[in-house]
Parts: structure tokens; C-alpha cells; sequence
């Protein structure tokens, strides 16, 4: 189009997502962000490689970290309207103005896809390729640094828009009823029926072009991308409204059973939202995998068969933040202020729901790692108590920092740094001592388990501490 329409569309694009950031984040910390995503993974691959593990591991583990990233980041965009307007308030974004701009639907989902490749790549991605190679090849040879960087950065976008284009194209799919989903489970049985025949899918993605520049993997990543994004755009329809959803009146059978009615609103909201407790359970069972591969690394690392019930309960505590993020997210803290609630109040509700929710989730998926991986009684037993000690623990510490917004530590340095200090000084030696040390002694135990009772004395006190503040800080606001 040659009247600039398209170029102004993108513009105002950008600055939607910046304002969107800036106004959730708070525009000065959130510029800072890339400077701390660049040290922070620096710093981890670092870590790595000095610990024996190979960067061809590490830039695998890159690209897979990005590809779930641009999954998530399709997954907000599209059908995660709901949480961005109780974040937001009533906002239209660009995307969804098909009726009213002078452009069709599929030229504004290019544009939104272009944007937001555009815009993840220069502010995250291009930091993420500069720390990790830097700490993996360090900085000897400025032409091969920039070179390595470079080609990094190209396939970690590549692989980004990948993942938002698999976002889009399920989406889309999954709309069209029982055909959809035929065809969707189409390529995902064939992707089965490789690996298992042991076809190395990677090598025809954006990180086997990373490994190697031939023209076969130039062709098969166009086309994975291209194929992904033609089907998002014949099936995708980004105007189409939600679906009518009838509910029962629950809120005071809930009320009755709970016994809270901040409690109830919160788990009610989780319910009645899309995804439902399924999304919490979700959450849970990624941070269940990610702590199984890290066992079993671990494992290579020292030679040693890592303790389940200590490095399971102690890591599977950490989906106390993921459960207080779902119990919050569809609160406006303001909405509060209209009801005959003191702050006080919300906080108790909020932290009876956790407490309902949280320490249950965790504890399900730590049974399922013992029946899975087994392990003596003792372990299993202190392992529980840290799981439980561990969730108050990043309870209180949230609540304390945040309130009643913890998506502030997505993207405010600050924040992010106080909060993974405040993680990393009473969880490393735990974590030490799963992995590492086999079998765990009597009196190790002994010391293991107090210390989950002292983290979670912590994170009630700090959850105590924090009340009359913020009681403050919204009271005046």
C-alpha cells in the first residue's frame, strides 16, 4: 500500500506494546530490562559452562526457552483478552480494529506478528545472544563474537516467530470444530511418528540452522514458518467474539464452604476464567518437567543419584508464585476500595486461597515424583516439609515486594534482582544437598526439615510484615 497506511499501523503498534509495558511495569525500570536479561543470562550460561556443561547444550536449551516464549507470547496476544483487561481496564488494541481501520484482518495480524518480532527481538532477545555468547565463547575475537551474536540472534527470532505462528495456527484450528482439530492432530502425529522412527526434528528448525547454514535447513525453517503462519491466516479469525458461557449463581455454596468471601472471589475468578484450574495445574506440571530434567542433569554432572524427595519438594515449592500470579491476576486492586473490605481483609482472603490452592497443586505433583522415582520414607517426608516451607516462603516474599501485583517482577529490574537474591540465598545450599549428596545423613535431614519450617515461618512473617504497608500505600493512592 502505497499511502503509508501500513507503516502507520506498525508505528502505532510498537507504541502500543511500549505503553502497554511501560504503564503494567513502569517505563523507567522496564528500559533497564535488557541490560539485566543480559547479565542474568549471561551469568547462567556461565554457570553452565564452568560446571562441564557443553554450549551445545546450552544454545539447545536457548532455543527451546525461546520457542515456548513465542508459544506464550501468541498465546497472550490472541486469547488472553480476558487478563490483559482486568490488567488494562477496557482497551481495544490495534489488532482487533479490523472493522474500523482501513485494513483487512490478515494485513493487521502481519503487521501484529512483525511487530511483535520486531519488538522481542531488539529488547530480548538481541541481549540474551550477546550475554550467552559472550559467557560460553567469551570475548576473544571481536569479528567471531559479532559473527556468533549475529547468527544467535537470527535464529532465536526465527525460532520465536515460529512459536507464535504454532500459537496461531492451533488457535485457529481449534476454532473450526471437530474438522480443526482432525487436522491439527494431523502434523502433530507425523512429528511423533518421527521422533519416534528417530528422525532429528530439531535439525530442520531454526536452531539447526543455527548449527549448520545448509540449504536444506535454509528451506525446511521457510517453510515450517511460512506453513504455520499460511494456516494461522486462512483459519485464524482475530474479530470473532468469545463465546456465550452460561454459569450457575456458585458464589455462596463456595462462600458457605470456604468461609472467606475474598477467598471465594478469588478462586471463583481462576474457575470461571479461560483455562480454568487447568491453568494452574499446567503451570505446576512444567515446573514438575523442568525439575525432572534437572535431576537427571544433575545426575550426569556428580555422578551421583540426586535425593527425589529433597530436590523435588524443594524446587516443586516454587509453584507458590505461579499459583499467587493465577489467584491475582484477575484483581483490580481499585475495585476493592468500592466494597466494605479493608485492606487488611483482601490480604487475609488472598492468603487463605493460596493456602487452599498452592501447597495442594505442589504436593500432588511431589507424590507423583516419588511414585515415578521413589526414594527412602525420610527424604520423602522433610522433602514435603520443604515443598510446603518453600511456597510460604515465595508467598510472603511476593506479597511483600508486590502486593497484590506480583506480574510486576516480569519486567521490573529492581524488583526481579531483590526477588532472585531473596530465592537464591536459602535455596542453593537446599539444592546442593539434593543433588549432590547421596544418601542424606540423620542429622542432614534434621537440618533440611527445619529449614523448611524456618522458610515458611519466614514467608507468614514477611506476608504479616507486609500488610499494614500496603495497607498504606493503596489507602493513599
Amino acid at each position: 500500500m502505497s499511502d503509508g497506511r501500513v507503516r502507520r499501523v506498525f508505528v502505532e503498534m510498537v507504541r502500543e506494546e511500549w505503553r502497554l509495558h511501560s504503564r503494567l511495569f513502569g517505563g523507567s525500570h522496564f528500559s533497564l530490562f535488557p541490560v539485566f536479561i543480559c547479565l542474568l543470562v549471561g551469568g547462567a550460561a556461565k554457570l553452565l559452562s564452568v560446571t562441564g556443561t557443553e554450549p551445545r547444550t546450552v544454545f539447545a536449551g536457548l532455543h527451546a526457552l525461546v520457542f515456548v516464549f513465542g508459544l506464550h507470547t501468541g498465546s497472550i496476544g490472541f486469547v488472553g483478552r480476558d487478563a490483559l483487561q482486568n490488567l488494562l481496564g477496557d482497551v481495544t488494541l490495534l489488532m482487533f480494529s479490523a472493522r474500523t481501520l482501513p485494513l483487512s484482518q490478515n494485513t493487521l495480524l502481519g503487521l501484529f506478528v512483525v511487530k511483535d518480532s520486531v519488538y522481542y527481538a531488539v529488547l530480548f532477545l538481541l541481549p540474551i545472544s550477546l550475554g550467552t555468547v559472550l559467557a560460553v565463547r567469551g570475548a576473544a575475537g571481536p569479528l567471531l563474537v559479532a559473527k556468533t551474536v549475529s547468527l544467535l540472534w537470527t535464529t532465536l527470532a526465527l525460532m520465536f516467530v515460529l512459536g507464535m505462528g504454532t500459537t496461531i495456527a492451533g488457535l485457529g484450528l481449534a476454532g473450526r470444530g471437530v474438522p480443526g482439530l482432525a487436522l491439527l492432530a494431523a502434523p502433530l502425529a507425523a512429528v511423533g511418528a518421527a521422533a519416534v522412527s528417530g528422525v532429528t526434528i530439531v535439525s530442520y528448525t531454526p536452531y539447526g540452522l543455527f548449527l549448520a547454514q545448509t540449504p536444506l535447513r535454509v528451506g525446511t525453517t521457510a517453510l515450517g514458518i511460512g506453513g504455520v503462519f499460511l494456516l494461522g491466516a486462512a483459519t485464524f479469525d482475530a474479530t470473532a467474539p468469545d463465546p456465550a458461557q452460561t454459569v450457575e449463581p456458585a458464589f455462596r455454596a463456595w462462600w458457605q464452604r470456604f468461609g472467606d468471601p475474598v477467598a471465594t472471589k478469588s478462586l471463583l475468578d481462576i474457575h470461571r476464567s479461560a483455562g480454568g484450574f487447568g491453568k494452574v495445574l499446567f503451570s505446576a506440571a512444567v515446573l514438575f518437567g523442568v525439575t525432572a530434567a534437572l535431576v537427571d542433569f544433575a545426575g550426569q554432572i556428580t555422578g551421583v543419584q540426586p535425593s527425589t524427595g529433597i530436590s523435588f519438594g524443594a524446587i516443586l515449592g516454587l509453584s507458590g508464585f505461579t499459583t499467587y500470579n493465577w489467584l491475582t491476576q484477575s484483581d483490580d486492586v481499585s475495585l476493592y476500595f468500592a466494597q466494605p473490605l479493608s485492606v487488611r481483609a483482601v490480604f487475609a482472603g488472598k492468603f487463605r486461597a493460596f493456602l487452599l490452592l498452592g501447597p495442594l497443586v505442589g504436593l500432588a505433583f511431589y507424590g507423583l515424583a516419588l511414585v515415578w522415582r521413589g526414594g527412602p520414607a525420610a527424604e520423602a517426608a522433610v522433602g514435603a516439609v520443604l515443598l510446603v516451607g518453600v511456597a510460604c516462603y515465595i508467598f510472603g516474599t511476593t506479597v511483600y515486594l508486590t502486593g497484590l501485583s506480583p506480574n510486576e517482577f516480569l519486567f521490573d529490574t529492581a524488583l526481579f534482582a531483590v526477588f532472585g537474591v531473596a530465592m537464591v540465598l536459602p535455596l542453593v545450599p537446599v539444592l546442593i544437598v539434593g543433588f549432590a549428596v547421596s544418601p542424606v545423613s540423620g542429622s542432614l535431614l534434621a537440618v533440611l526439615g527445619g529449614s523448611g519450617g524456618v522458610l515458611g515461618a519466614v514467608g507468614v512473617g514477611l506476608y504479616r510484615r507486609s500488610v499494614p504497608k500496603w495497607s498504606t500505600r493503596y489507602q493513599q493512592s
